[in-house]
């Protein structure tokens, strides 16, 4: 498994068609993915979604890629390509500005996209330092947080 530490970054750029069409391929698991986590978290700890507290599932999720995801990364690894992406949802836009989710997708080497997987949403736990509990959690990002790796 990949660490921050074991890879380089390209830096944020606005995607180019591969990336559309790879985050296209995985788009009805993004959603699904969307859902279940805002699913799971509510029942443990609401505050990780709250920006979409008052949105369906539907609304949640009603991006579409070309128009919606507004930045990439990514970083090869000897098992194929990182890549993430920020995707704006436009149903959020709340005192914070416009909600974006942070998205991580793998392709694996020699097969073009049709083999792209999933593999995580970042929620972030904020903690002053590793020993302590979280103090904040906010799965919907602003557009100023940065894309940077996360491992979930």
């Amino acid at each position: 498994m990949a660490s921050n530490e074991q890879i380089t970054l390209n830096e944020p750029h606005p995607p180019q068609e591969n990336a559309i069409e790879a985050f296209n391929i995985l788009l009805p698991t993004i959603k699904s993915e969307i859902v279940k986590s805002r699913r799971d978290w509510d029942k443990h700890e609401p505050r990780m979604w709250s920006r979409a507290a008052s949105l369906s599932d539907s609304e949640l999720v009603s991006f579409e890629i070309e128009k919606d995801l507004v930045e990439i990364r990514s970083a090869s690894t000897s098992y194929g390509t990182i890549i993430l992406g920020k995707i704006r949802l436009p149903a959020v836009n709340d005192e914070q500005g416009e909600g974006f989710i942070h998205v991580r997708i793998h392709d694996p080497p020699n097969r073009g996209t049709e083999d792209v997987r999933f593999h995580s949403l970042f929620t972030d736990e904020g903690r002053k330092n590793a020993e302590d509990p979280p103090t904040s959690w906010c799965a919907i990002q602003t557009e100023s947080k940065p894309l940077e790796f996360f491992n979930e």
